[in-house]
């Protein structure tokens, strides 16, 4: 059956703010009772962190279908620090990437052929991102125009983002449209958003 999440990734906020800017949507949550301080381990799958915030008695109000008074969401996790993040469930790697200077197409996975990446053409971007993760640097060089592209400026598409804050929502209903707005709001910044299984 497996854990489901919603995650919604800031890939604006550098990593030097990342962590301030975390508490200060922490605190905001807790202000509007969506979380508690309280943490737990149960159900956090999350990358780089093993544990999340108990929901709050108002998480009914982030939510777009709170009619089943027998459900019970899970923690809400925090991640920061520079990574990337999958949409989905099991996947590593995106599905292709374009070119920011060129606009070409590099297929990585190629639907319906292949269900798989190809190891070969995504080893620069999986060595870029490397280097990013590890000095904020890091550059691709475009296999069609040959230009060294900063990691960060590749469209990988929706499904596959680069960043240094992000929120999983273990196991709450469909997030609703007005949470999402005042959430965008407090983070200032453009957002993700991905839903996946564990």
């Amino acid at each position: 059956m497996g854990s489901h999440f919603q995650r919604i990734v800031d890939v604006e906020v550098t990593e030097a703010d990342a962590r301030a800017l975390a508490e200060r949507m922490v605190g905001w949550m807790v202000t509007e009772g969506l979380i508690t301080r309280e943490r737990m381990r149960y159900g956090v799958y999350s990358p780089g962190t093993d544990t999340g915030y108990v929901p709050g008695p108002n998480w009914r109000r982030a939510v777009a279908d709170p009619s089943d008074p027998g459900w019970l969401p899970g923690p809400v996790a925090v991640m920061t620090g520079r990574h990337y993040y999958v949409e989905g469930q099991g996947a590593d790697e995106a599905d292709a990437a374009i070119c920011p200077a060129c606009a070409a197409r590099t297929v990585v996975i190629d639907y319906p052929e292949r269900f798989e990446a190809d190891q070969e053409i995504w080893r620069p971007f999986r060595d870029g991102i490397a280097v990013w993760k590890d000095t904020g640097g890091g550059s691709v060089a475009c296999p069609a125009c040959a230009t060294a592209v900063p990691v960060t400026d590749w469209d990988f598409g929706s499904g596959f983002v680069l960043g240094a804050l992000a929120f999983d929502f273990w196991g709450w209903p469909p997030l609703n449209t007005g949470f999402h707005a005042a959430f965008r709001g407090q983070l200032g910044h453009r957002a993700e958003d991905h839903t996946g299984k564990f």
